[in-house]
């Protein structure tokens, strides 16, 4: 089998708001075409435009040539043994950021194509399946503006998620810094409040994390802040330093008495093993996507594994990147949870309506995949209405 094709689709969601800090709004979704007839799809969780550069552009010599040129003609079935060759023949464009990210849209694909090729689901072909696999927590994030408002969202979503079946969740308390959503600009003091109302909600068995967004420019501050809730059980901080801070979080991964975790913006896991050797982090958070797909994804976790740390992975797109992440959590043994958007609480039309078939979350748990490859179906319809072009958008 050869690749003979890529189709990149830029999508966006219908009420984009330019302003916002969430990249839930827009979306590159990949095909990968085969002589054979089967077809894999891909997400990164990129800015699409850039993304679907990195793919389409050409090259003018054989170690910067582009992404969607450097995989025609090769075997998708070997999903590693391509990731190898492309990472060599695009080196000099960008060994880290948005090509990697790219790649890993491309490389989702591949691993969805080899599972098709084999009529098994993709964990099949990623390792042995463990005896108790990583179930979705819920990742909350309501669109309030103003405290009040966002505090009883934020509870009223925990509970809900509980109902369906989630027995963790993640507290997105991004209220002040670089990611505070809806123009939020509340004192971090103010999180505590945040936390004790969702765990007297949800009571004291629901397992609870806390992403603040990369609220805080130095260790003392943020110690001060996460020691104050430590009677709360949280599972694990995530994000709480500036993600170059490689200082602050070997120092902070040291004095915190609840485990730090990072890693959505990490590509390859070269750079997550400077992390690791440095010993910054507790749980390690790849994004399938944007680590550089599934072949990265995994190494991460082997990394992981040979250090006796944790991986939750982070998954903020669509569907399919959620389903590329249930396989990868079927073969994971330290991996207890991975992230999931409940559809019932995602603003983004584009974020609910792209798949016809994907991963569901029940009342008891999300069910261990059977369907081949990621096992999704794009919508088609949706996906005409979400696509743009740069006439449509600028």
């Amino acid at each position: 089998m050869k690749i003979t094709k890529v189709r990149c689709h830029v999508l966006l969601d219908p009420k984009v708001e330019v302003g916002a800090t969430s990249s839930a709004q827009d979306d590159l979704v990949v095909e990968v075409e085969t002589d054979e007839g089967i077809t894999g799809v891909g997400e990164s969780d990129i800015n699409a435009w850039i993304g679907r550069a990195c793919i389409e552009s050409p090259g003018t010599h054989t170690m910067d040539v582009g992404l969607g040129k450097a995989i025609l003609g090769l075997d998708p079935t070997d999903p590693p043994s391509v990731w190898d060759r492309v990472y060599v023949k695009t080196a000099m464009t960008g060994r880290r950021g948005a090509l990697i990210h790219a790649l890993g849209a491309l490389d989702m694909a591949l691993w969805d194509i080899a599972g098709k090729a084999k009529g098994v689901p993709t964990w099949q072909l990623l390792g042995e399946k463990v005896e108790n696999p990583g179930q979705p927590y819920a990742s909350l994030l309501p669109q309030d503006a103003t405290f009040d408002a966002f505090l009883a969202s934020l509870v009223r979503q925990t509970v809900e998620a509980k109902k369906i079946g989630f027995t963790a969740a993640k507290l997105e308390t991004l209220i002040c810094g670089p990611y505070a959503t809806m123009g939020m600009d509340e004192s971090d003091e103010r999180m505590i409040e945040i936390i004790a109302a969702v765990r007297e909600a949800v009571g004291p068995n629901f397992t609870l994390m806390v992403d603040v967004g990369y609220a805080w420019n130095d260790v003392r501050r943020a110690r001060e802040v996460i020691e104050t809730w430590v009677d709360y059980n949280i599972l694990f901080v995530e994000t709480p330093l500036w993600s170059d801070d490689i200082d602050g979080y070997a120092e902070l991964a040291r004095t915190s008495p609840i485990p730090i975790a990072a890693g959505e913006w990490l590509a390859t896991h070269y750079e997550f093993r400077e992390l690791v050797e440095r010993g910054c982090l507790h749980v390690l958070q790849p994004d399938v996507g944007r680590v550089g797909g599934l072949t990265e994804a995994r190494r991460v976790c082997q990394l992981a594994a040979a250090h006796d740390l944790t991986v939750v992975p982070h998954s903020w797109k669509t569907g399919i990147g959620v389903a590329a992440t249930t396989q990868l959590a079927m073969v994971t043994p330290q991996m207890p949870f991975f992230e999931m958007i409940p559809r019932q609480f995602a603003d983004s039309e584009l974020r609910r309506d792209l798949l016809t078939v994907q991963p569901e979350m029940t009342p008891d748990g999300l069910a261990v995949p059977t369907l081949p490859g990621l096992g999704i179906e794009l919508n088609r319809e949706a996906m005409e209405k979400f696509e743009v072009t740069a006439a449509k958008f600028t």
